[in-house]
This record gives C-alpha cells, sequence and structure tokens, in this order.
C-alpha cells in the first residue's frame, strides 16, 4: 500500500518490540504503547471478539502495568529463572491504512527458554499503529497462535 506510513519506520517499531520483549524488558515495552492501548492473545483460530469469548490475554493499559509491575516485583516467582527469548518476525504488510494510523501483519516465530524448558511459538501478528507525538505507537496488538486451542503452558511474558 501506499500513503503516509513508512515501512521502514513500521519495521522498526516492530524488531524494538520483539528486542524489548527478548530481553524481557516490560519497561521499555510498555512504552510502545499509547495509553489506550490492548493486547490481546485469542484462545481459537479465528476468534473475533475479545470480550464475548474467554482469550488467553486480553489487557489493557491496566492489566499491562499491573503484569510488568508482578514481572519485575524482587519477590516474583519469574525470578527464580531468567528468560530467555529469541522474536524473529517476517512478511510485514500494510493491511489498512489513514493519515495517522495503519494496520500491520506480520508472521513470527519465538522460542523462549525458561525454567530449563525451550518451547516454539509461531503465528501471525496484527498490529494496529498510530502515531502520537511524532513518533508511530503500538494501539493494539493481536496474537494470533498457529496452536492456540492446544494445551499451553503457562506463558511467562508477552509473545
Amino acid at each position: 500500500m501506499s500513503g503516509s506510513m513508512d515501512i521502514a519506520e513500521i519495521e522498526r517499531l516492530l524488531y524494538d518490540e520483539a528486542d524489548c520483549l527478548d530481553r524481557a524488558d516490560l519497561d521499555a515495552w510498555i512504552e510502545l504503547y499509547t495509553d489506550d492501548g490492548t493486547y490481546w492473545m485469542p484462545v481459537m483460530p479465528d476468534q473475533e471478539s475479545p470480550v464475548d469469548h474467554i482469550s488467553l490475554f486480553y489487557d489493557d493499559r491496566v492489566l499491562m502495568e499491573v503484569r510488568r509491575r508482578n514481572m519485575n516485583h524482587p519477590r516474583s516467582p519469574s525470578k527464580e529463572y531468567p528468560i530467555r527469548c529469541s522474536h524473529i518476525i517476517a512478511n510485514v504488510r500494510v493491511t489498512e491504512e489513514a493519515a495517522d494510523a495503519c494496520t500491520v501483519t506480520s508472521n513470527f516465530h519465538c522460542l523462549m527458554f525458561y525454567n530449563d524448558k525451550q518451547t516454539m511459538f509461531g503465528g501471525r501478528y496484527t498490529h494496529e499503529l498510530v502515531r502520537q507525538q511524532d513518533r508511530l505507537m503500538i494501539r493494539h496488538k493481536r496474537v494470533d497462535l498457529i496452536n492456540c486451542d492446544a494445551a499451553l503452558n503457562s506463558l511467562i511474558i508477552y509473545l
């Protein structure tokens, strides 16, 4: 799509987000989101609503802050084992575009090592991005796991 959104700037934002998650830096990660930002991980393929059905995650900014604080708390159980991740993002495409907003889809693979176990996740991201304060920010992120309806271990960090 042609328009006002620069694909290189979009990719930088997605890569910055992946880098924050790879480093388990939720302080920097949450700053990539708008104040009304949401993070949604459906529990069913093609799930249409985070409100009408249960989800693996459906966090608004308040819940994202709670998870960030809990993870960073000195007595948090997540501190017992380091979290190591590697995100790979590909096939970035702008699917909708307005003056200061766009919707972007991409494919991802994430390897996570936690508590002596390596787990692989894969799927599709849908990001709704907006320009605020002269930079792109994430208003909404949807994470469609390939195996969202399978039995999953606890997800210790956002994907």
